[in-house]
């Protein structure tokens, strides 16, 4: 059976120091033993706690932004984000003998190409100092893969997967204090890189469709400096871009050139869902994101890059001062992997797959009268009163979901279910369980 532990209360009493550094590390060393978020004290009670100066203590408040460890939440303080939260899609279900993972949000195996044999006809040269960075073949393969999705590439390039490639946006766009727009709700990784730089992540509501144009416009401030929006399969909730909204969404992005637009391919050709872009006509500064991890091997970490020539010079240049390059011989092996001749029909058999299993679990839930999202993807989102009855209930009958609550910033309680590997007939018998628990516990539909 899952558990969950209650909040960590920070202690104003343990913290300890004379100086910004001394605080920052005192309340970093309780965030370790935490596994969830909680209040800090007001700059002003701890000040008066330690007898130092307001001065000092937000100085160390913003060491703990730096460090990702908390986030200002305006009138209602700065929360501690707890260092051992368990980070999807990386979650462990704890004590979970007997309970089928709808959680993590992994592809099914069997779905992903087999990397053995493709390490077995895999021939790699010796890479060197010096030489290229990029596997010329992958980038012209790339290219293309862009250019029939309606996205400019003239200038392209690889990196450690998504999150590095949003990470080094982000860093030659923005500076500490800056926001950025995001999905709200939106994955928890997004949520946790923005707090890390020292930015401040500014939610938009969005529908079946993506961001909600009026809610957008809204939410960009002359404080803000990126927006990153999902083309399809966004997580949580399933949504995919519609040519309609796309168009909408570029007219107000192009009216403001101080954004930077990520857009981010999570599940690229098993989404489900035709891509559509925001780049085409492009805005002064862009990129889109085309992660590979979903559709060919969580492991193989390798994303493709296009963007304005400037922005992706300043990715290359940041990389070449730390990692250097994306190894070859990965580089190498999601090029074959992609590029194999039956690709294309394993993809679309995927795809296939994915799409009838999440919409399974969607039918299933209505025919109980529960609402549930997920238009593209494997991820299906369903709100709910009370979140945690909800997992905790759903987890005494064999089924571990996500709780909603890291993905979400204003958005209604929900959870997350994960259907990449649930077989229709599962469906039925999880749909039951739902409604079955939302009757004996707080968990009825929001």
């Amino acid at each position: 059976m899952l558990q969950y532990k209650e909040y960590l209360v920070v202690e104003q009493s343990l913290i300890r120091g004379a100086t910004a550094a001394d605080i920052a590390d005192s309340i970093e060393r309780q965030a370790r033993s935490a596994e969830h978020d909680e209040q800090l004290p007001t700059i002003r009670e701890l000040a008066a706690a330690l007898h130092v100066s307001p001065v000092t203590v937000a100085a160390a408040y913003r060491v703990l932004h730096s460090r990702g460890l908390a986030v200002g939440h305006g009138r209602r303080g700065t929360r501690l984000r707890a260092h051992s939260t368990p980070q999807l899609p990386t979650l462990r279900l704890v004590g979970s003998e007997g309970v089928l993972d709808l959680a993590t949000g992994n592809p099914d195996p069997a779905l992903l190409p087999s990397i053995d044999a493709a390490l077995r006809g895999l021939h790699a040269d010796t890479h060197l100092y010096g030489d290229p960075a990029e596997l010329r073949s992958l980038i012209a393969f790339a290219t293309a893969e862009f250019e029939a999705d309606g996205i400019p590439a003239a200038a392209v390039t690889v990196t450690s997967g998504a999150l590095d490639a949003i990470e080094r946006v982000l860093r030659e766009h923005t500076r500490a204090g800056d926001r950025v727009v995001v999905e709200d709700p939106t994955l928890p990784g997004f949520l946790d890189l923005i707090v890390s730089l020292g930015l401040t992540p500014q939610p938009c509501a969005i529908d079946h469709e993506g961001l909600e144009p009026v809610a957008f416009d809204r939410a960009i401030t002359p404080q803000t400096k990126a927006v990153i929006v999902t083309s399809r399969a966004q997580n949580p909730t399933g949504a995919a871009m519609s040519t309609r909204r796309a168009a909408e969404l570029s007219r107000l992005i192009r009216r403001r050139t101080q954004i930077v637009l990520i857009e981010v391919d999570p599940v690229g050709p098993v989404s489900g869902s035709p891509m559509v872009t925001l780049t085409d006509p492009s805005p002064e500064h862009w990129v889109s994101v085309k992660s590979t991890s979903k559709f060919l091997n969580p492991d193989l970490r390798v994303a493709v890059v296009a963007g304005d020539a400037t922005t992706i010079a300043r990715v290359e240049r940041r990389q070449a001062l730390g990692a250097r390059w994306v190894s070859h011989l990965l580089q190498r092996l999601t090029l074959s992997l992609w590029s194999d001749p039956s690709s294309g029909r394993r993809f679309a058999r995927a795809a296939a797959v994915y799409a009838q299993r999440r919409q399974a679990l969607i039918d299933a839930l209505a025919a109980h009268k529960i609402t549930a999202y997920g238009r593209s993807g494997f991820n299906v989102w369903i709100p709910v009163r009370e979140e945690t009855a909800t997992v905790q209930a759903l987890a005494e009958r064999g089924w571990g979901v996500a709780a909603g609550e890291r993905f979400r910033l204003r958005s209604v309680p929900a959870i997350r279910v994960t259907t990449s590997a649930l077989v229709p007939e599962e469906a039925q018998r999880f749909a039951a369980d739902f409604a079955a628990a939302l009757r004996s516990r707080a968990g009825a539909p929001a």
